[in-house]
């Protein structure tokens, strides 16, 4: 899996208002009504994570939860990132 340009990144971000691109990463945070749901969600994403064999830089503080998404192996974003960020997307954002 190679790594993304920045052009590719940002024309994917688009589709994803909540992330940002910067230090060779794309970056989320999140904010919930208290760390029960934060933590809640936490443990859904982390369920993804294994599923994709794919686990995100991330904290929390109360009901704030902050993420980055990079590949290691290849020093940048590639699609597997924006694969979970598609994933996180789904369990953070409100079913409408």
């Amino acid at each position: 899996m190679g790594k993304l340009t920045k052009e590719n990144i940002e024309k994917k971000l688009l589709k994803y208002p909540d992330w940002e691109y910067f230090d060779d990463a794309i970056h989320a945070e999140f904010e919930f009504e208290n760390f029960k749901d934060c933590f809640s969600a936490m443990s859904r994403i982390a369920f993804e994570c294994e599923a994709l064999n794919h686990h995100p830089n991330w904290s929390n503080v109360y009901n704030v939860l902050s993420i980055s998404l990079n590949t290691h192996d290849v020093g940048g974003v590639t699609e597997k990132d924006f694969k979970l960020a598609a994933a996180i997307e789904h369990i953070v954002e409100p079913e409408e």
